[in-house]
């Protein structure tokens, strides 16, 4: 009996000790205070200032979240077309936002309209970044068919407001998808009165345009250096910046968050086209044939099942996109059409899949970032492939500040097939490529353009020698691995193109693939079923355009995988 009451003794001693450690831990992470210092984080008198309450990355206008996770990519069906550009691998995507519809003719009229009342296309120094920015309303027209109304029409009319936007090549998608990026964190940084209200609309011109990477370089120059309309301070009451409070002692006190930055949490990453991996994962939506960790079963297009046609009562018969049936069918027989269309059709005329996505088979094809090769290098990498890296880094002027791009120094480029189009903005900060003070001792990359990496460059033809210098052994157009014709285009002092055509294209060259194909997914109205199926590839020049290939933008998501439970069932 002593010696169970001595035990008991100790335990109470030993629970007391351990209560008391605990308690001296607790206190020593203090409430604000930073679990490296102890010192009090966003102290209104000054110091670190922190966004220690942010959730999470909010919803982008028109995307919803793509939940990221581990899929095959490629053919999982017979490859009937023999093309052997899609064997199957396995592929892990990180989580994302994507468009719930393509990019519609409203949504691009609104960009060209800003452009035009920016930058007026009858000044000398703007005129080709409206009319580069046009849509190719020509490529309606057909030698034999009368396709006139469309290319009048098909842009412009209401009728077609909600219509996905075709003619756009890939490079228009790509600076859509940038001009798109800074006008929402404009409406944003307004929102939380980082920039006055209504100055977007009333009080923008050339000299004055908002890039959200402009303004996180050097915030007090961007919009032109107004201070009346980038707010140095939030909490901005009336249109007017918080100023700075004096104290007693006569101490200046500045305001708190004197500008947004990209740990003050509301900046959202930039839009962009998706990835072929993302596109392709998020048109396959197997999260709808889930079982615990295991995919039941395969599936050959966005929807479940191995038919095109619906099997639901309501709708039964319906087809499921906007395809082409068969040999001059393109929307079925006059009062019973079968797919609702003969062109394109209005976003959200099909039902979702999984993911919350339309159309994501049929309507138009839509381009994607990557350059177009056979092969997906999946020994290479396995996670968030992607192929077409072009690191660049912010160009630094004399004075050692960044240099933005202003009327004079906007640069152009002349398309292999004569269109002119802006490769920047004024307001903008000048881009240059990355050079040896990022690359040095690196191993995850050299060079700032890895778009051949591995695949098309000199060192994967069985003609490089690997005891040459990579710089001195340059091989001729026959030994190489892509030789694709090489056109030329050239412009005069005088503004006139000189246009020469690689006449040996049909006799000497064996492809067409080269650093400017990118890859397009999905089947469009012109298509027939087989190229609804997801891991179908095809590859077109980004600075062409068609009827059939149009967009929708993707955003990374920025913290956590997921940011709800749900049942594993």
């Amino acid at each position: 009996m002593k010696i169970r009451r001595i035990l008991t003794l100790q335990m109470f001693a030993a629970l007391a000790l351990t209560i008391s450690f605990a308690s001296c831990s607790k206190k020593g992470s203090s409430k604000g205070g930073s679990q490296a210092t102890g010192w009090k984080i966003n102290d209104k008198k000054g110091g670190f200032q922190y966004n220690d309450k942010f959730k999470k990355q909010e919803t982008p206008p028109g995307m919803v979240s793509i939940e990221g996770g581990t899929f095959t990519m490629g053919k999982v069906e017979d490859d009937v077309m023999h093309d052997w550009n899609n064997t199957p691998n396995q592929q892990h995507v990180q989580s994302f936002f994507m468009d719930e519809t393509e990019v519609t003719n409203m949504m691009y009229a609104e960009y060209l309209f800003w452009l035009k009342t920016v930058f007026p296309p009858d000044q000398e120094n703007y005129k080709n970044i409206y009319t580069g920015a046009l849509p190719d309303t020509l490529v309606w027209r057909n030698r034999l068919g009368y396709n006139e109304t469309m290319t009048n029409n098909y842009l412009r009319h209401p009728a077609y407001g909600s219509y996905p936007v075709v003619g756009v090549n890939w490079i228009q998608a790509s600076e859509f998808s940038k001009w798109r990026t800074d006008r929402v964190n404009e409406a944003i940084l307004e929102r939380e009165q980082y920039l006055k209200k209504d100055a977007k609309i009333n009080e923008v011109d050339a000299s004055n345009t908002f890039s959200t990477e402009a303004y996180l370089a050097s915030p007090s120059t961007a919009r032109g250096g107004n201070e009346e309309i980038v707010f140095r301070g939030k909490g901005a009451k009336k249109g007017k910046a918080a100023k700075p409070k004096t104290t007693k002692d006569g101490k200046t006190i500045e305001p708190k968050n004197v500008f947004a930055q990209r740990s003050s949490g509301i900046i959202l990453p930039e839009y962009r086209l998706p990835t072929e991996a993302e596109w392709e994962y998020a048109a396959t939506a197997l999260n709808g044939i889930r079982e615990y960790n295991i995919y039941k079963g395969k599936k050959k297009y966005p929807w479940k099942g191995q038919y095109t046609r619906s099997g639901k009562r309501q709708m039964r018969g319906d087809q499921l996109a906007n395809f082409k049936q068969g040999k001059g069918d393109y929307g079925g027989i006059a009062g019973w059409s079968d797919d609702g269309a003969d062109i394109t059709n209005k976003v959200k005329a099909y039902p979702p899949n999984d993911f919350g996505l339309y159309d994501m088979a049929g309507n138009v094809a839509e381009w994607v970032q990557d350059v177009y090769r056979p092969m997906v290098d999946d020994e290479a990498n396995d996670f968030n492939y992607f192929r077409g890296n072009v690191y660049t880094k912010n160009k630094i002027g004399e004075d050692g500040k960044v240099e933005m791009v202003t009327a004079e120094t906007v640069k152009y480029d002349t398309l292999s097939n004569g269109k002119v189009m802006a490769r920047n903005f004024p307001g903008q900060i000048a881009q240059v490529p990355v050079d040896e003070n990022e690359t040095y001792l690196r191993y995850n990359f050299s060079t700032s353009d890895n778009r051949n990496y591995r695949d098309g460059d000199k060192q994967s033809t069985r003609y490089f020698d690997f005891a040459g210098s990579e710089e001195g052994d340059k091989k001729t157009d026959s030994k190489v691995m892509y030789n694709s014709p090489k056109h030329m285009i050239s412009v005069d002092s005088l503004g006139n193109m000189n246009r020469q055509y690689d006449k040996t294209a049909m006799s000497k060259r064996t492809t067409l693939v080269n650093d400017d194909s990118r890859v397009y997914k999905g089947g469009s109205w012109r298509d027939r079923a087989y190229w609804l199926d997801p891991a179908s590839r095809r590859y077109y020049p980004q600075d062409m355009a068609t009827d059939y290939i149009g967009f929708r933008c993707a955003m990374s998501k920025v913290g956590p995988k997921d940011n709800k439970k749900k049942p594993r069932g």
